[in-house]
């Protein structure tokens, strides 16, 4: 459901710095990144505020911008993405957070306009922003907009009017005002507000923040330990994260908000809405977090290969640089639990290919009766797909023998289980690639189709 939400903090510049490492600088024992493209996205508040829009919300931003020309990409890039910017302006620089990797692994951050400025005092669009919305979300990232005397004092009447307000705190911030719904500090940020000693723990951490801050709830986000709730209703909730490996956790922290403030202004409660928020935390670190939004310099995909042959493909895409990513399966019925999987396969890589079951393959495996779509119509299915940019066809019982010939940098598989309990990973760790688990979408299966499609035929 569609809400209005109004988000407050510091808006950041992000860049991504991609490219491949062949060889050392030869005046140091440094990589050379050979550099294939730079994305630019809103970071901070400013990204919880494109994940809002994104999500379908109506999205008010008071933030405080510089005028310099990061500044500038920084605003832009925001109402690109449909987000209202409110603008208290800003007296410093942009801050930027740039980060170099090498085939999505990231080798080194380069922080700029670090340098402090002054924000301007909050304005009546500031405070008007903040009543119109159905809930608010404080992303703070301690450059002194949640500081401001008049943002507080909105944010305060917005309090005492019952709306519903996340405050996702920052270490060089100040601390919440009093009363707010929901607090979000990770574990490091919560022991070091504690200010307690080592070891003392989330639980002790989240009890005393709660009496400390006047906040109704306190969550402390745990990362892949998912998060723990402290509340008036129960001492404790623990709301366990979703399996998933290898997944890039940029934004997770204004994944897990945006989403909390979101199902808050619709009605859910603080220990639902945390449930919710831990599961789209997980999924978007699973997909690539943060790395799949911006706009890039050059294009992230290659062109398609209109032969479909895996291997062209392959090579066309490591002459680039880029990360080969394979996937593999019957889909003999392709459903939602499918597609949900291969999107997010595509979004670890460049390329996306589907090392798909022979009808053969798929007897041996399921029975005679199987597979009810022939291997020539399944692989036209997925071709269809744009997340997936071609289809590999095998015999033999597991994808062993084509993923030696494809050698693809990651093996994605969806199901309930870790990355070392997959077949194929010992395959994969041959030639160093990786072998990453994604979230499957619960009650979802082709054999469960097929028995409903059968009773309902009886």
């Amino acid at each position: 459901m569609s809400t209005r939400l109004a988000i407050v903090g510091d808006a950041l510049l992000d860049r991504d710095v991609d490219g491949t490492v062949h060889h050392l600088a030869p005046d140091a024992p440094v990589p050379v990144v050979d550099h294939e493209r730079t994305t630019v996205r809103p970071g901070g508040a400013g990204l919880a505020a494109t994940l809002a829009v994104a999500d379908g919300h109506a999205v008010r931003l008071v933030t405080a911008l510089a005028t310099d020309a990061a500044g500038g990409e920084l605003r832009a890039a925001l109402e690109d993405g449909g987000v209202e910017v409110v603008d208290l302006g800003h007296t410093g620089a942009t801050p930027e957070k740039i980060r170099i990797r090498d085939r999505g692994r990231a080798l080194l951050r380069l922080d700029r306009g670090v340098c402090r400025g002054t924000v301007g005092a909050a304005t009546a669009a500031a405070r008007a922003a903040i009543e119109w919305a159905d809930a608010v979300l404080v992303a703070d990232y301690g450059r002194g907009v949640t500081a401001e005397s008049g943002v507080r004092m909105a944010l305060d009447h917005a309090v005492a009017a019952e709306r519903p307000t996340v405050w996702d705190p920052h270490p060089h911030g100040p601390q919440p005002v009093r009363g707010v719904t929901l607090v979000t500090p990770n574990g490091a940020e919560a022991a070091g507000f504690a200010a307690t000693a080592r070891g003392t723990g989330d639980a002790a951490h989240a009890l005393l923040l709660r009496e400390r801050w006047g906040a109704v709830w306190v969550c402390v986000t745990r990362g892949a330990g998912g998060a723990l709730l402290a509340g008036p209703a129960v001492p404790f909730l623990v709301v366990p994260a979703q399996r998933t490996l290898l997944g890039d956790p940029c934004g997770a922290g204004d994944r897990f908000a945006t989403r909390a403030a979101a199902v808050l202004a619709a009605g859910a409660t603080v220990p639902e809405a945390v449930r919710v928020a831990v599961a789209a935390a997980s999924a978007f670190v699973a997909a690539g977090g943060a790395s799949t939004i911006g706009v890039a310099t050059a294009p992230a995909r290659p062109p398609a290969a209109t032969d479909d042959d895996p291997e062209a493909l392959i090579a066309r895409v490591r002459a680039r640089g880029g990360t080969v990513v394979a996937t593999g399966g019957c889909f003999d019925l392709l459903h939602a639990g499918h597609v949900q999987t291969l999107r997010a396969a595509r979004a670890l890589g460049d390329c996306l290919v589907v090392c798909l079951n022979s009808d053969a393959s798929v007897r041996c495996l399921k029975g005679p009766r199987r597979p009810l779509v022939a291997q020539d119509d399944r692989a036209a299915v997925l071709r269809a797909l744009r997340c997936v940019d071609a289809v590999a066809i095998f015999d033999e019982d597991t994808p062993t023998e084509i993923l030696r010939t494809l050698r693809p940098d990651v093996w994605a598989k969806g199901g309930d289980y870790a990355a070392a309990e997959l077949p194929e990973a010992a395959v994969i760790a041959g030639w160093r690639g990786r072998s990453v688990v994604l979230p499957f979408l619960a009650g979802h299966s082709t054999t469960r189709l097929i028995e409903e499609v059968s009773l309902h035929a009886v």
